[in-house]
């Protein structure tokens, strides 16, 4: 399925449950997600929204749990393992509503979620995504992720990592949602295209933000909408030669991708900085040998003929776009080290 291949329109005549319109289908990956996705499920009756679990050739019974204890969910059963994106886009594409929410099935939402999620795109037609409150499950006091900043060091980061909530209950623009638990305009994706499944997992929600601020829509904070978020559940660890490897690959490819050749040559000094500093990193933990891999395998996807036609080709009228995101991309390397 390719990324360009355009969501469906917005449905004319909403559903409507217990007298809610409903703006929103929630779409949830699932690949062997036995241990969290009943809980899941279960924080999210009663949101005014049509659910979609989208199954990646499940082999724990976490499939047939669905099938069996939550009958008004709907399922999309896959043969095989297509990554986060290729079954966040099945899912996208069997979507009629106003807005897709993105949904990790290693979360808990709060009551409330879907309407905090859609209240400031209801107000706002320049806003693409929105991205929820990810509030760490082990440990509630701290933030897992307050919106994603990607810098000129080629680092993409999630504000408030493993901080105090408190700090963190103001809305305010960011440079990409999370897509752990995250609302997006579908008419925009008609526009800007999908998930890109060369990124199978991994910096897909970057460059999706990417490719939105580029066409001058925003992305925003939204604190309201909140969430608890195991972590790193479907890849075992926070640090993997799973997670290391893709991770690379895509850091590389997203580059190439968003950047036009001159913006890539201004902050090459900084991507190379950026690099080395990540293999120093990464050698202290036994993965400089993986993450080194990777990052060859996304020269090589860069220029393979799938990774040019995603290339996003520079257009003039987007200039202005292109000059904030540069600014940005500067300051994002302060908000690393201080946000």
């Amino acid at each position: 399925m390719r990324q360009e291949r355009k969501a469906g329109t917005e449905a004319d005549d909403s559903r409507r449950t217990d007298g809610d319109l409903i703006r929103s289908t929630i779409i949830i990956p699932n690949y062997n997600g036995i241990h969290y996705i009943e809980n899941c499920l279960k924080s999210l009756e009663g949101e005014p929204a049509r659910v979609l679990v989208v199954d990646n050739g499940s082999t724990d019974g976490s499939r047939e749990l669905v099938e069996e204890r939550f009958p008004q969910v709907e399922i999309i059963s896959l043969k095989s393992n297509q990554g986060f994106c290729g079954a966040v886009n099945k899912g996208i594409l069997e979507s009629e509503t106003t807005y897709v929410i993105l949904l990790n099935n290693d979360t808990v939402v709060l009551p409330g979620f879907v309407r905090a999620l859609e209240a400031p795109l209801e107000h706002d037609g320049k806003i693409f995504s929105g991205s929820a409150q990810m509030i760490n499950m082990k440990k509630p006091q701290l933030i897992d992720d307050a919106g994603d900043y990607y810098c000129a060091l080629g680092w993409a980061f999630a504000a408030g990592k493993d901080k105090e909530r408190k700090a963190y209950q103001q809305e305010r623009y960011i440079f990409a949602a999370c897509g752990g638990a995250c609302i997006y305009r579908r008419k925009t994706l008609s526009q800007i295209g999908m998930l890109d499944e060369n990124h199978f997992a991994y910096l897909e929600d970057i460059d999706l933000g990417y490719r939105a601020r580029i066409a001058g829509y925003h992305n925003l904070y939204i604190p309201k909408a909140q969430v608890y978020h195991a972590g790193s559940a479907s890849s075992g660890s926070r640090y993997n030669a799973f997670k290391v490897d893709l991770a690379a690959r895509n850091s590389i490819y997203l580059v190439y991708k968003n950047m036009p050749f001159l913006q890539i040559l201004l902050n090459l000094p900084f991507l190379t900085v950026g690099f080395f500093v990540k293999i120093l990193f990464f050698s202290r933990r036994g993965f400089g040998g993986i993450y080194v891999s990777g990052l060859i395998k996304g020269l090589k996807l860069s220029l393979s003929a799938k990774g040019k036609f995603r290339k996003v080709h520079f257009q003039g009228s987007n200039l202005p776009a292109y000059v904030r995101i540069q600014w940005e991309l500067w300051r994002n390397i302060w908000y690393r080290f201080c946000y």
